[in-house]
């Protein structure tokens, strides 16, 4: 391009010799002005192609970085929709588990539900047992009369006894006087076997007392045993476990034991309920008896 510059000027210069002096003045400040800005449209021209190298330079690496972001693009759409897929995997395991909460929770009510109606039982069960309790007092007062009234008639038979040995004793001293009580001698001796017969009776029925109180006592031990042992038992494990209920870090599982334990105290509860009224039952009619 230079070349060509000053190829133009020499071809000028050549023209200046045929041109009058003041039109080559004006011609050659022309051609210098004109030659000056060609000079410089040059230079801008070389600023523009390194300019442009440069902003082709800039324009591939954003392509580049264009490409990048594409690929990086692609991944994340791809991993969006994995993260959608794992999403409504996790919507529908939240629906079923909403599910099995719900049901739990219904389970939980019936169990609820249950426990009231046990305690109300085990409540009635306590008045029963209260009840039961004020009968057994009455029953061992009884038992102490009746001991006192034996223990009377125990001494009253010691002190007939020894009439009976002071009238042996009169009767050999009366033996002369036989003939003259005969009479009164049968009527003793009548009288004598009517005392007999009353007091065999009466030692009978002394003895038929003692076996019932016997009896009766043993009835009374089992029923104290039954009652604070086989009742006792499943009370003391229906509270443990309302204790772990309590507890707040207990598992579904743990829960659902619990529950069946309950149930299954609450059971024995019942058998030895029913053994009770029938044991009690028995004891009474053996009294009527």
């Amino acid at each position: 391009m230079l070349k060509r510059i000053n190829t133009i000027d020499s071809e000028i210069k050549n023209d200046l010799f045929v041109i009058p002096n003041n039109e080559k003045i004006n011609v050659a400040v022309e051609l210098i002005l004109a030659n000056e800005k060609l000079v410089f449209q040059i230079q801008e021209q070389k600023k523009r192609d390194s300019e442009l190298i440069v902003i082709t330079n800039q324009l591939a690496f954003q392509n580049q970085e264009k490409q990048k972001l594409s690929a990086k693009l692609i991944i994340a759409e791809k991993e969006i929709g994995h993260q959608n897929k794992e999403k409504e995997k996790r919507a529908s395991e939240l629906l079923i588990a909403n599910k099995e909460l719900a049901f739990q929770n219904l389970e939980k009510e019936k169990r609820a539900t249950e426990l009231i109606i046990a305690n109300k039982k085990l409540i009635f069960q306590n008045q029963e047992k209260e009840k039961r309790a004020a009968e057994l007092i009455l029953a061992n007062k009884n038992l102490v009369f009746q001991n006192q009234e034996k223990e009377k008639r125990a001494a009253e038979l010691i002190i007939a006894n020894k009439e009976l040995a002071f009238q042996n004793q009169e009767k050999e001293k009366r033996a002369a006087e036989l003939i003259i009580a005969n009479k009164n001698l049968e009527f003793q001796n009548q009288e004598k076997e009517k005392r007999a017969i009353q007091l065999l009776n009466a030692i009978s029925e002394l003895n038929i007392a003692e076996e019932y109180q016997k009896e009766y006592i043993i009835g009374l031990e089992k029923l104290m045993f039954m009652t604070s042992h086989k009742l006792r038992q499943p009370v003391t494990n229906i509270l443990g476990i309302s204790f772990l209920l309590d507890q707040s870090s207990n598992s579904k599982q743990e829960i659902k034991d619990y529950l069946e334990y309950i149930k299954q105290s609450a059971i024995t509860l019942d058998t030895f309920t029913t053994e009770l009224t029938f044991f009690i039952h028995t004891l009474k009619q053996k009294e009527k008896n």
